[in-house]
């Protein structure tokens, strides 16, 4: 049930209104936790795929993430603006209710045992997601005060990544436990309960108004509209910082899969290890989110950020050794796989320091009457991101298959994060802006 104490746009939001950080954080952790079985278990059987027809890694993989991404790329302005026009929290329960048919469907793409119909699927998922984003993350600054921002958005990006891990090891297990298509199924009947659960949690999200209900529709909500544009001009430093979270959403679009190659190929280990594996990255980033928080109370550290970079490059590294001892077998795999989850845990730590006060800038920042649109048009610039990733990923692996054909060693898969290491060393070096009040 919803509370009847409606807010308007000017009102001034509760500092400690629990029951809707309480509903509104249950609510995303289980649309998260979705999501994330849903897409592992798509990336794993993609992998299964690509091996029984004796391809390249990441040869549909990078397909998936496509399909995952490209709702982001193409909806995320149209979500931005409906998000400022409507009711977030209306828009919030609205969407919930959609999850629990778009994984009802889940289950029947499942039942076909083709890769089409799970794709689409895929991509119905993500665009769910695409219109919730604005909504969720848009409407945090109309139920708290900008001073307890840092924290809120610790917390929540921390509760987001625990579903992560919990996705993911829930994806890897119960498809080694529940073999075939019937296993398929019934993990994605789990979805259909979760995503019930996580409608029933928004419910006790306070009501509040739409912050312009009267914006008129331009051609111009289909990208990035002419409001947000003129305000992305004018202010280099927010356009920077978008920049930023669209670097770190294709680092983790690059990452997740090659993470799933490292386990699955290089180290030879089963589907739920491997999901272990890249739920470690969670666990880090979990951790990283609640320490940012913590540490950035009232104020936007950037300090954080360049911690991050140099924490990320360094346990790329780590991970690029991991992969080599394992192809010139110097250590027992067991060895290496424990060495991969620290790493894996440390790069989401130094993930964590590093998003925090980018995302809080992106919703402090803004006018009232844009941050609906703003967080849209983060959300387009994270999945542009992303879909350059999916691109990376396919194109990486082709130049892998063509230094062999050319008679050299195949190079190890996982030396793309060696490359990621150097793509994130510049940000080390040269980003470091002053720290600001909020």
């Amino acid at each position: 049930m919803t509370s009847d104490a409606a807010t308007t746009p000017h009102s001034a939001p509760e500092p400690y209104d629990r029951r809707s950080f309480l509903g509104l954080t249950g609510g995303q952790f289980l649309g998260a936790f979705n999501d994330n079985v849903f897409k592992q278990l798509v990336l794993l059987l993609c992998i299964d795929h690509e091996k029984a027809a004796g391809l390249d890694p990441n040869t549909y993989q990078s397909k998936a993430l496509v399909a995952f991404a490209l709702p982001w790329v193409l909806f995320s302005g149209i979500a931005g603006f409906v998000s400022d026009r409507t009711s977030k929290q209306r828009g919030i329960v609205l969407y919930k209710v959609l999850e629990i048919g778009i994984t009802l469907a889940g289950m029947a793409a499942f039942w076909s045992d083709r890769l089409a119909p799970v794709f689409a699927v895929l991509f119905c998922l993500s665009l769910h997601s695409t219109f919730f984003g604005p909504c969720k993350y848009g409407i945090l600054p109309e139920l708290f005060p900008k001073s307890a921002l840092p924290f809120v958005n610790g917390i929540f990006q921390m509760t987001t990544f625990l579903a992560i891990i919990f996705g993911m090891s829930f994806a890897g297990y119960g498809k080694e436990l529940l073999e075939g298509q019937a296993g398929l199924v019934q993990i994605s009947f789990g979805c259909v309960i979760f995503a019930t659960l996580g409608t029933i949690s928004v419910l006790f999200v306070r009501r509040t108004h739409a912050v312009q209900p009267d914006l008129k529709w331009s051609w111009s909500a289909l990208g990035i509209n002419s409001d947000t544009w003129t305000l992305l001009k004018r202010d280099r430093f927010l356009s920077g910082v978008l920049l930023l979270t669209s670097l770190f959403w294709f680092m983790g679009g690059v990452v997740q899969p090659s993470v799933n190659v490292l386990g699955k190929v290089e180290l030879g280990l089963s589907d739920g290890p491997t999901s272990i594996l890249a739920a470690c990255m969670g666990v880090g980033i979990a951790a990283g989110c609640g320490i940012a928080g913590k540490f950035s109370r009232g104020r936007i550290r950037f300090g954080l950020v360049t911690l991050g970079s140099w924490l990320m490059s360094a346990m790329l590294v780590v991970l690029t050794l991991v992969a080599l001892a394992a192809q010139w077998k110097s250590l027992p795999v067991s060895v290496l796989e424990w060495i991969a989850r620290v790493a894996l845990v440390g790069l989401g730590v130094s993930a964590g320091l590093f998003v925090v006060p980018l995302q809080v800038v992106l919703q402090a920042s803004p006018p009232e009457e844009l941050k609906g649109r703003m967080i849209g048009t983060m959300n387009l610039a994270n999945w542009i991101g992303i879909l350059i990733s999916a691109v990376f990923v396919g194109v990486f692996a082709k130049l892998l298959a063509a230094v062999e054909q050319a008679g050299f060693q195949k190079p190890t898969p996982s030396t793309i994060f060696a490359v990621l290491a150097l793509i994130v060393v510049p940000v080390a070096l040269f980003y470091r802006p002053a720290d600001r009040e909020l």
